[in-house]
């Protein structure tokens, strides 16, 4: 419903309490967030918690976050965080289980803890061109930005019938719409 919004303006409607605002802005961020936890070997069950944590401090930090506009940039450092926080209490656990054990049976368990190192500067380097990405997406015109998310960013893929039905042209012109909409966001990312 909100896809083409700014992010500043979906975080100004998600304070004033639209449920709708608040599922869009979800929706918008849920790959980059959930890309931080995986990326550090977290599980999937530890990846959701990390998702779950950094929404909820989202929602109780909403209006203290000056600008709507780095909205991307605070997620993924508390997502960071969270990752962190999560890699920590694993060692703690691990290392509580290798004294309190014999040997053999705690380095079956160390196997099984995440990779404590920090996030190495390729994983870093990646979600800092998803930020740059997802800016440039943010600045194109709001009927292009709804095509590429359309397109691009969902989930599951959209049948091109419906990605025809919700911006109202045919079904044909698709490939010529995306290759416009590709080369504006080539264009706003320096990439001619």
């Amino acid at each position: 419903m909100f896809s083409d919004i700014s992010d500043e303006e979906l975080l100004k409607l998600c304070r004033s309490g639209q449920q709708a605002a608040w599922s869009t802005l979800v929706r918008r961020f849920r790959r980059i967030v959930y890309t931080v936890p995986s990326r550090a070997g977290l599980s999937p069950e530890a990846a959701d918690d990390v998702f779950q944590n950094t929404f909820a401090s989202l929602f109780k930090h909403l209006d203290r976050i000056e600008d709507g506009s780095r909205i991307r940039a605070w997620l993924v450092t508390t997502a960071k965080r969270e990752t962190l926080d999560v890699l920590a209490a694993n060692k703690r656990l691990a290392a509580q289980m290798e004294s309190s054990s014999g040997k053999d049976e705690s380095e079956d368990a160390l196997q099984q803890v995440a990779d404590v190192r920090p996030l190495p500067e390729a994983v870093l380097s990646e979600l800092q061109e998803h930020d740059r990405v997802r800016a440039a997406i943010d600045r194109l015109d709001p009927r292009s930005r709804q095509f590429v998310e359309l397109v691009f960013l969902q989930e599951d893929p959209v049948p091109y019938s419906e990605i025809a039905r919700q911006l109202g042209i045919p079904e044909g012109s698709i490939g010529p719409t995306r290759a416009r909409a590709l080369a504006k966001l080539r264009t706003l990312l320096g990439n001619p």
